[in-house]
């Protein structure tokens, strides 16, 4: 799933953080793109795409569809990479570490993936730079629910 519009083309003045939402779900991944979305207004937010679960939709994290997420996404001001779980931030640290699989700019954020997800949208789109993005997304590990 690629949801969301950006204005401008890659690098340009009004070029926007990317989001990509990782999951070992496919499910979860698309629903927590679109509950992000839609919490950010629905209107003229990021791009955001998910990828989760395997290419042949099984549970687990795939390499191929962080790298395309990524790349779908990219609009040359970062890309903010959400994950679920354990595996999923491994795998995202190696293609980092691989140095040209992901867009430049790419970043692992670390951030609760659903709340982390929504301030990551919200945040890109009202038009923040990619360090407010992660810093929106990592505060969310402060929201009390109580």
């Amino acid at each position: 799933m690629s949801t969301g519009t950006a204005n401008g083309t890659a690098g340009g003045a009004d070029a926007r953080v990317g989001v990509v939402l990782v999951s070992h779900s496919g499910p979860v991944a698309e629903s927590v793109a679109t509950l992000a979305v839609g919490l950010a207004g629905g209107g003229d937010t990021v791009p955001v795409a998910a990828a989760g679960g395997t290419p042949d939709g099984g549970l687990g994290t795939s390499a191929e569809l962080i790298t395309e997420a990524a790349r779908s996404v990219d609009r040359g001001a970062g890309v903010a990479v959400l994950v679920d779980l354990g595996s999923a931030v491994l795998t995202v640290k190696a293609l980092i570490a691989e140095g040209d699989e992901l867009p430049e700019g790419a970043r692992l954020v670390d951030a609760p993936f659903v709340e982390g997800a929504v301030a990551a949208v919200v945040t890109a789109s009202a038009g923040a730079d990619l360090n407010a993005v992660a810093a929106a997304a990592g505060e969310a590990y402060g929201y009390r629910k109580e």
